[in-house]
C-alpha cells in the first residue's frame, strides 16, 4: 500500500489532492510540490500513463525541479508494487527476435554488458524497473513492469535505445 500526496503550491501549500494507487487521470492538476508518505510510484505529465515519467520513492519534494519535472503538470500516477524477485529477457529484435540476453541485476551499461545500446523488446517475469536512455541511470526513464512488451514503443520508449536498467528496490 503506498500514499501520495499532490500538492498545487510549492513547499506543500494550497489544495492537495491524496492517492493511494493508480489513477489513470488526475484531471491534468498543477502540481509544485509533492509527499510520498508510503511506497513508491511513477507519476506522469500526460494521462494514461504517458508522456515523460518520473519515479519517485518516499520523501519529500517541495518543488517540480527536486524529481526532475520540466513543468508543474502531472496527470496520472502509478503506486509501484514491491515484487519477490528480478527477472526479464531483453531482446534484439521486436517481437522477442534475435540473440536473447537475461537480466536478474542493475545494469549501469547496456553496451558494456551486452554489446549493443537497443533493446527493441523484453519480457518481464518477476519484478519492476526502469530503463534509462543513457548510461548510469541518467536521461529519460521508463517504468517497466511485469508483462510482454513486443516493440519499445509500449513501455512509451521513443527509440530502441536502452543506456542503463536499474531494478526498483525502494520501498
Amino acid at each position: 500500500m503506498g500514499k501520495i500526496i499532490f500538492y498545487e503550491d510549492r513547499n506543500f501549500g494550497g489544495r492537495h489532492y491524496e492517492c493511494m494507487s493508480d489513477c489513470a487521470d488526475l484531471h491534468s492538476i498543477h502540481c509544485n510540490s509533492i509527499r510520498v508518505e508510503s511506497g513508491c510510484f511513477m507519476i506522469y505529465e500526460n494521462s494514461n500513463y504517458t508522456g515523460n515519467q518520473y519515479y519517485l520513492r518516499r520523501g519529500e519534494y517541495p518543488d517540480f525541479h527536486h524529481w526532475l519535472g520540466v513543468s508543474d503538470s502531472v496527470s496520472s500516477c502509478r503506486l509501484i508494487p514491491k515484487p519477490g524477485s528480478f527477472n526479464m529477457r531483453l531482446y534484439e529484435r521486436i517481437e522477442f527476435g534475435g540473440q536473447m540476453m537475461d537480466l536478474v541485476d542493475d545494469c549501469p551499461s547496456v553496451m558494456d554488458r551486452f554489446h549493443t545500446n537497443d533493446i527493441f523488446s523484453c519480457n518481464v517475469t518477476n519484478g519492476n524497473w526502469l530503463f534509462f536512455e543513457h548510461p548510469n541511470y541518467r536521461g529519460r526513464m521508463y517504468l517497466i513492469r511485469p508483462g510482454e512488451y513486443k516493440r519499445f514503443s509500449e513501455w512509451g520508449g521513443r527509440s530502441a535505445r536502452v543506456g542503463s536498467i536499474r531494478r526498483i528496490v525502494d520501498y
